[in-house]
């Protein structure tokens, strides 16, 4: 960690507001301009928290971030007259290229994600409420994609993933599936998927680390 954001981190949590004030004044421009930098790589690339990378995406995709650690990720006001706002769940996926080429598994940008602790209520729920759902890709931190598209469009992934873990028996209370997942292929043949944001030239010089069908997606639709 660089020397100075250390030193920032470490007056944050034990001193007084005004230590720590006085201590940033004390910081030129140029150090305060790479201490920030710093600490976004490190936020941003975090393999254990992926609250900015959820921001970020949310945010571009013009909703308004929510921090709240159950329900959705964000929401924005409907144009319809007299409609509930709509929900947005983020699930964003980071490659991190250092060492990528020695590594045995090569992780790809799938424009996929994960449900935790899933069952068949929880389907219903979300079936009912149907979010969109905003599938981004980072490479080092750096946003590539944005695809939206509504719940509704994993329906059939997650029935399958049900009807294989509990095979038409009830589910014992305390069961669940641990992560229902789901990529491109479940989702390329929507009507509905959009693509938010792309950087198009990046996405090219990045080819390697995207899924190839999802690669073809974002450079050959606008």
């Amino acid at each position: 960690m660089n020397q100075d954001l250390s030193q920032i981190a470490t007056y944050y949590s034990i001193k007084s507001h005004a230590e720590l004030s006085k201590l940033l004044l004390e910081k030129s421009k140029d150090n305060l301009i790479s201490i920030i930098t710093d600490l976004l790589t490190a936020y941003i690339n975090d393999r254990n928290s992926s609250t900015l990378r959820e921001f970020v995406t949310v945010s571009i995709a013009g909703y308004e971030h929510t921090d709240k650690k159950l329900g959705y990720n964000g929401f924005k006001q409907s144009s319809a007259i007299g409609s509930n706002p709509i929900a947005c769940e983020a699930k964003p996926q980071n490659i991190q290229t250092d060492g990528y080429d020695l590594k045995k598994s090569k992780p790809k940008l799938e424009a996929g994600g994960s449900f935790n602790d899933y069952t068949e209520e929880r389907l219903r729920k979300d079936l009912r409420e149907n979010p969109n759902i905003l599938a981004s890709g980072f490479i080092d931190g750096h946003l590539q994609y944005i695809l939206e598209f509504p719940f509704s469009a994993l329906k059939e992934r997650f029935e399958e993933l049900i009807k294989k873990r509990w095979k038409g028996k009830k589910r014992k209370t305390g069961e669940y599936i641990r992560g229902a997942s789901f990529n491109f292929n479940h989702i390329k043949k929507h009507n509905s998927l959009r693509i938010i944001y792309k950087n198009i030239e990046s996405i090219h010089n990045n080819e390697k680390y995207f899924q190839k069908e999802l690669y073809q997606f974002l450079v050959t639709n606008e």
